[in-house]
């Protein structure tokens, strides 16, 4: 059986978990797709030598028989729970972003992104080892080798604010892109406060 996904990694390896909970005996392999946190669509591709099937709702599954047919099913929130409850607390956490934004040609975050750095340390608590990767950008207001330097001392702070709480900074690789990726197009010397960011990945 092949499984292909669409939109996101994390229902894949639990489609891989789920699948594999039948590999010792003749039952059918079953995946099921779970809902995104943020509420966005996701998608899984089922493919065997006798079919196909497209799995594109939360809770929609699918058994795969040792000969490859593929019945749908459909699971519910509480029967996922119930019947693979120990496994789903096993896996790591689902990756999460954030986005941080600095007041113009400073390494000062934003009065209304301070929120977001709360909300973050408070998440990363739930975490025993997070690996983390923080990128920092500017706007291209200024010359380029300003703006390289601005955005990596922009990802340094937010590492030191990480490393405060108790993350070893060996979890953490930073990065500065400078105005080389802005999350809104503009001419050049045009200031634009969506560009004067720093994003934190964390998984």
């Amino acid at each position: 059986m092949r499984i292909l996904g669409k939109k996101s990694r994390a229902w894949l390896v639990v489609c891989f978990l789920f699948a594999c909970g039948g590999c010792a005996s003749t039952k059918p392999d079953r995946v099921v797709l779970l809902p995104n946190k943020d509420g966005s669509p996701s998608a899984v591709v089922l493919k065997t030598a006798t079919g196909e099937q497209v799995i594109d709702q939360p809770y929609a599954a699918a058994d795969v028989s040792q000969n490859g047919s593929i019945t749908p099913s459909k699971e519910s929130p509480e029967s996922v729970h119930a019947r693979y409850g120990t496994a789903l607390a096993a896996l790591p956490k689902r990756a999460a972003s954030y986005i941080v934004y600095y007041d113009k040609a400073k390494v000062v975050i934003t009065p209304e992104s301070q929120a977001v750095v709360d909300k973050m340390k408070a998440d990363l608590k739930a975490r025993s080892v997070p690996e983390i990767v923080i990128i920092g950008h500017t706007d291209r207001v200024g010359r380029v080798e300003y703006n390289d330097t601005l955005s990596l001392e922009r990802a340094k702070e937010m590492r030191d604010i990480l490393i405060a709480t108790g993350i070893s900074p060996n979890l953490i690789t930073i990065s500065g892109r400078g105005e080389r990726e802005p999350a809104v197009k503009t001419e050049d010397e045009v200031p634009e406060p969506k560009n004067r960011r720093v994003e934190i990945s964390v998984r």
